[in-house]
């Protein structure tokens, strides 16, 4: 249970982060291009915040190199492609489909919910898998 609530909470300081960073995109510029470098610069910023809580406070990873942090860190990325495009996808709707001020900011909140969701599992699964025995010819063997 102590997971699920540090997740939740990491989730919604990394969704934070990622929206705030987005704001000073709609603020001060205009034109059809800012929704792409909002989320562009929003997913950067929640990307790493949400690695590094992620790495450290859920899966108690610890690299043993420089380059096995990068080699996790790309994995880790390569995992939230899937969600990135529901994120993206949902804020993009929400900005064009409803005419209210922040709209895209519920779209993103929601679709940034969904993603972290469905992220969670991927990374589980397949960046932060622990090593499991299993018995191949007899003998014992770590995967």
């Amino acid at each position: 249970m102590k997971i699920v609530f540090l997740y939740l909470i990491f989730a919604l300081i990394s969704i934070s982060i990622n929206l705030i960073t987005q704001w000073p995109f709609f603020h001060f510029f205009q034109g059809p291009w800012v929704i792409y470098a909002a989320l562009a610069a929003g997913t950067l910023t929640g990307l790493l915040t949400k690695y590094a809580l992620d790495k450290r406070w859920i899966f108690y990873y610890q690299p043993t190199s420089t380059q096995d942090n990068a080699a996790k860190f790309v994995l880790y990325s390569l995992m939230g492609v899937v969600t990135t495009a529901i994120f993206w996808g949902t804020e993009t709707a929400f900005f064009f489909l409803f005419d209210f001020p922040g709209s895209q900011y519920v779209g993103g909140g929601i679709g940034l919910t969904i993603g972290y969701t469905t992220k969670y599992f991927l990374d589980k699964r397949f960046v932060f898998r622990t090593s499991t025995c299993t018995l191949q010819d007899g003998a014992a063997t770590r995967l």
